[in-house]
């Protein structure tokens, strides 16, 4: 049988390191059952009977997020054969209280003290043989991002989870307490219950959940008790309880970590916070570190050497100069073979000349994400994250919406999903009618294509770059409409860990790099793959057969719909074709066009320089792709306010393009 070992942890305590560590290419994202938190599971990359299940990053198993309730149903109703709970070892003190609380459940459990390499660095020492011997659970001290320690912690993780050997209680409790619990215990009747001590102290808590599955008698005997408790101790039981935690936790620490460093002592992550996180350096910074990325990824004339171009450039000219000789061999193929004109004309200027224009810019993509998450893995965009919170707050948001938002840079879809850890539910409306307005992976190869043919003398990087700056400039001015107008005002509160800043690993940055080529590679062979050649059958046949584009059905269409955006100065069918097909994948649009503009020169008989950045700016805030108005759908609950999501986004996709339209033809 099968052997299922969950991962719990706090966020930034490496656990989802250690998850890729343990499962490689083995493992799976979903969702769990009935919420779009996402669900990671995996084989052992060593032995394939091992389920390696990483819960969701928490620092309690209190029900107050979508997180905390997922690792606690998990943890108790589920029951895993063992828990590796992993833990910062530089912080060893805030992490312990998760580690009670698993403890509590009685479910086997090993801790692994992950970042050691920082614990001695900063001349620390963890004696494990006295926590071993405080709390008879195993403590095992690792570094995930270089797998240090990690097979014998599997090794012992495998031991317990065979034995099923339960933690024994924990001296957390006072008298006071245990005579309650007792009581309690009674009450219930709970004296054989594997997790009767969770239970009990759940109960005590005052827990919705855990009084939710008490009958009205045993409901109305813990309230007597929960109150004279209270009475006793002078203090409401779950302040009490926390801060009997905390003394145990405190005693763990004083016997058992020596600390080289004095408390107030400045690390090396708060040094770097005074330059990142200073009150007026932090924006201007964040900026230029933006800047920089899109110059890696963009720049013609790279660390400002001519004629020297950026990796991102290169590795794009290289795939295009790649493609050119496929096509070129595949149409030699065809000429051999005989192939009719039709054929010839849906493998070479359908189905090449569409899937192509979007594989030119994939490692334009591949670059700025490998980027992207290296900031992430740092540690530095968590910083952003609460800098933007002053931001936020004044549009009467927290900085926790700009995480979400941040997602959105990569894919409307999981930055839609991740609004469940909002707490009010207008923050999570009000992000998710502005996530849109983020520039995705998707819209990357649209400003890519315009910059380079369009744009010709022009800065190209800080034409992208703008791109991105003008989504969150629109997404800043409609929070503030939203929030004046269309919602009440309420407080959001923001509370986020700023881990210390590391050297993200080849290995981590590898597996990001990875999954943006595979995400890709499906998409290309399916969704892509299946509308160049629809756009194609579209734009060569009429009622009476195969015919010119102008006569296509294609045409057809795109005529009718141009005349609404002529005022936005791109009233040519084929582009109006262009936004239409944008809405099944955005990457359709550098598919689309490629197949009814091949070339530079055509483009530039449909676009102005003003236009195409009118073009540019309609495409990145109206509606978003199909699968992330599907989201939209499941995440805001109702069409009706999917609809007015999506109204808002065109309306002020038009707005903002008409502007940029008038205004530039002003200017230029």
């Amino acid at each position: 049988m099968a052997i299922t070992i969950a991962l719990a942890g706090n966020p930034n305590s490496g656990k989802t390191t250690l998850f890729n560590e343990l499962t490689g290419s083995k493992q799976h994202v979903g969702n769990w059952p009935g919420v779009t938190v996402d669900k990671k599971e995996g084989k052992y990359k060593k032995d394939e009977n091992v389920l390696i299940l990483d819960l969701p990053g928490t620092y309690s198993l209190s029900p107050y997020s979508a997180e905390e309730i997922i690792a606690r149903d998990y943890l108790l109703k589920e029951k895993p054969d063992a828990v590796i709970n992993i833990i910062d070892g530089s912080n060893i003190e805030r992490n312990l209280y998760l580690t009670l609380q698993i403890a509590e459940t009685k479910i086997p459990m090993l801790v692994a003290v992950n970042m050691m390499d920082e614990v001695r660095a900063n001349g620390d020492r963890i004696d494990f043989a006295r926590l071993y011997e405080e709390t008879g659970i195993r403590f095992l001290p690792i570094v995930a991002r270089s797998y240090e320690g990690v097979d014998e912690l599997m090794k012992e993780a495998l031991k317990i989870a065979g034995e099923q050997k339960k933690v024994a209680d924990l001296p957390v409790l006072d008298e006071t307490i245990k005579e309650a619990a007792d009581r309690l215990t009674q009450v219930l009747g709970l004296q054989d219950d594997e997790s009767r001590l969770w239970k009990v102290l759940k109960v005590l808590e005052g827990d919705k959940e855990a009084l939710g599955e008490l009958s009205r008698e045993q409901i109305v005997q813990a309230k007597n008790i929960i109150e004279e408790t209270e009475n006793k101790v002078g203090t409401d039981m779950e302040a009490r309880l926390a801060d009997l935690h905390y003394k145990y936790i405190g005693y763990l620490a004083a016997s058992a970590v020596t600390k080289k460093r004095e408390e107030h002592a400045e690390t090396r992550s708060q040094r770097i916070d005074k330059v990142l996180t200073n009150k007026y350096l932090a924006l201007p910074v964040f900026a230029v570190i933006m800047y920089l990325l899109f110059a890696i990824t963009f720049s013609e004339n790279f660390l400002f050497i001519h004629g020297l171009p950026s990796p991102g450039i290169w590795m794009s000219g290289l795939v295009e100069t790649a493609w050119t000789s496929l096509t070129a061999l595949i149409s030699s193929g065809l000429g051999a073979a005989g192939a009719s004109a039709w054929v010839f004309s849906l493998v070479i200027d359908g189905i090449m000349a569409g899937i192509g224009a979007v594989a030119g810019f994939l490692p334009l993509v591949l670059v700025l994400f490998v980027l992207l998450s290296f900031l992430e893995d740092s540690g530095y965009m968590s910083r952003v994250a609460f800098v933007m919170d002053r931001i936020f707050r004044k549009l009467g948001l927290s900085g926790r919406s700009f995480i979400p938002l941040l997602m959105g840079f990569g894919c409307s879809v999981p930055a839609i999903m991740a609004t469940r850890t909002l707490e009010s539910e207008r923050d999570r409306r009000i992000t998710m009618m502005i996530i849109p307005f983020m520039s995705c992976g998707a819209k990357l190869p649209v400003y890519a294509m315009f910059a380079a043919m369009l744009f010709e003398g022009y800065n190209k990087t800080l034409i992208v770059f703008s791109m991105y700056i003008l989504g969150l400039i629109v997404a800043v001015i409609s929070a503030t409409i939203l929030d004046k107008f269309f919602f009440k005002t309420g407080e959001s509160n923001f509370i986020m860990e700023m881990p210390q800043y590391r050297l993200p690993t080849l290995k981590s940055i590898g597996i990001h790099a990875w999954d943006k080529i595979k995400d890709f590679a499906i998409k290309a062979g399916t969704v892509i793959f299946v509308s160049t050649v629809f756009i194609w059958i579209l734009a060569n046949f009429n009622f009476s057969g195969m015919c010119d584009m102008e006569d296509s059905f294609l045409a057809s269409i795109g005529n009718v719909i141009r005349i609404v955006f002529i005022p936005l100065g791109f009233g040519d069918w084929r582009a109006a074709v262009g936004i239409i097909t944008g809405w099944i994948a955005k990457e359709n649009i550098v598919a689309t066009l490629g197949q009814l503009l091949g070339s530079q020169q055509e483009m530039k008989s449909v676009f102005t320089m003003v236009s195409a950045y009118a073009y540019m700016a309609f495409n990145l805030l109206c509606m978003p792709c199909f699968a992330a108005v599907g989201a939209l759908r499941k995440e805001m609950g109702s069409w009706k306010w999917t609809l007015r999501a999506i109204a808002f986004q065109m309306i002020t996709a038009y707005i903002v393009a008409l502007i940029i339209n008038v205004v530039g033809n002003l200017i230029f």
